[in-house]
């Protein structure tokens, strides 16, 4: 069954690249609302922290993204339950999430 990814970003291009980094893995890009396996999340968006909290107390697994140079916000999503990355590391990590069980 294809795990089903939200991706909560308003950039275009890493939209896309995530979403093919996605479906490359044999998962499913869902829309906002839906009941998701995994969702992807830049910190720099309003509201993110709260929506991480949100997901990761829903069970929900999150991949916080975002500027090196915002490592507060990198740290305030890890302390929320995300795992946080810089946005030179979202794509592979989002494949090493998606491609291990």
């Amino acid at each position: 069954m294809a795990r089903r990814v939200l991706l909560a970003t308003a950039d275009l291009v890493f939209r896309s690249k995530l979403g093919q980094a996605v479906t490359t893995a044999g998962g499913e890009v869902i829309r906002e609302g839906e009941r998701c396996d995994l969702a992807v999340v830049a910190v720099e968006t309003s509201g993110a922290l709260q929506r991480i909290q949100a997901w990761v107390a829903g069970g929900v697994p999150v991949l916080a993204y975002g500027p090196h140079v915002r490592a507060d916000l990198l740290r305030a999503a890890r302390e929320a339950g995300a795992t946080a990355v810089p946005n030179s590391e979202v794509e592979r990590r989002l494949l090493e999430l998606l491609t291990s069980r």
